[in-house]
């Protein structure tokens, strides 16, 4: 890692990457072999990456004394009497992993008073870190040099490029798609979705799916933050993190912030209509 940092870091932030750098190096010699998978009770797959990951990071971020809140660990609710939390996913993409896509990620984020003030993104397959802090931007590290992300500038939905899971994308999401003439659609794994609209490539990301947890979105909205976007629920509500409930029961909205609040308007038209079963 190259220690020419594009901004102050944050002791935490400096940890943080070298965590998921670490657990990626990991990650990738069981991906370079055969492994096996697992169900989990929410049918979800687990792998022998999942638990590793989480090892890692876990031992390297524990010298802090936050407390963590991981999906490969027992949630302790004690968690609630700190301001600051990690939160993290040690593999973000299971399924993709499982499939050998290559789009899995490792999301690192520090939580203060409800709100991440750093997220770490590392894409381990090809060897690219994605960092943000609170007030400092955030930046692309690939092939030794660092890049300033900067978001797209559409503001015409006809013109947007969409991307939705790969495994996950249901029938009323393609409906909204539809209702937002939107025709430019690619389906994408993990947090590369929203890396991708963090970076200009793409504009928008929905799911309207009530599974979506924090540690699936933490890292990712403290990019989307920092480089100008917004990530909402799809209703345009903020999101909390380190509350008691950890679900977003009202999906995930990701944008280049200027079409967000139309998105929005639109998403309350559809569920109206879909309310009144038409």
């Amino acid at each position: 890692m190259s220690p020419n940092f594009p901004f102050e870091i944050l002791p935490e932030t400096e940890l943080a990457i070298n965590a998921v750098k670490e657990a990626g190096n990991a990650v990738m010699e069981i991906y370079k072999h055969d492994f096996t998978s697992t169900t989990k009770k929410d049918n979800s797959p687990l792998t022998e990456a999942d638990l590793k990951s989480n090892d890692i990071i876990q031992k390297i971020i524990v010298g802090t004394g936050y407390p963590v809140l991981s999906e490969e660990s027992v949630d302790s609710k004690k968690r609630l009497e700190h301001d600051k939390i990690w939160i993290i996913d040690p593999l973000d993409g299971t399924s993709d992993f499982v499939s050998k896509s290559g789009e899995f990620t490792i999301m690192i984020a520090l939580v203060d008073k409800h709100e991440p003030i750093l997220g770490v993104i590392y894409w381990p397959t090809n060897d690219i870190l994605y960092v943000a802090q609170k007030g400092c931007g955030a930046y692309k590290f690939a092939n030794g040099v660092w890049e300033k992300l900067t978001i797209s500038k559409r503001s015409d939905l006809r013109n947007c490029r969409a991307l939705g899971s790969r495994h996950h994308l249901s029938s009323h999401e393609v409906n909204f798609l539809k209702l937002l003439n939107i025709e430019k659609f690619s389906e994408r794994g993990s947090s590369l979705k929203v890396t991708d609209i963090c970076s200009g490539a793409a504009d928008l990301y929905f799911t309207m799916t009530n599974k979506i947890k924090q540690w699936d979105t933490c890292a990712s909205n403290c990019l989307i933050t920092e480089v100008g976007g917004k990530m909402t629920d799809m209703l345009g509500n903020e999101l909390k993190y380190n509350t008691e409930n950890i679900y977003h029961d009202n999906g995930i909205l990701v944008t280049n912030g200027i079409i967000h609040d139309i998105v929005t308007e639109r998403y309350n038209e559809f569920s109206r209509k879909m309310a009144n079963g038409n």
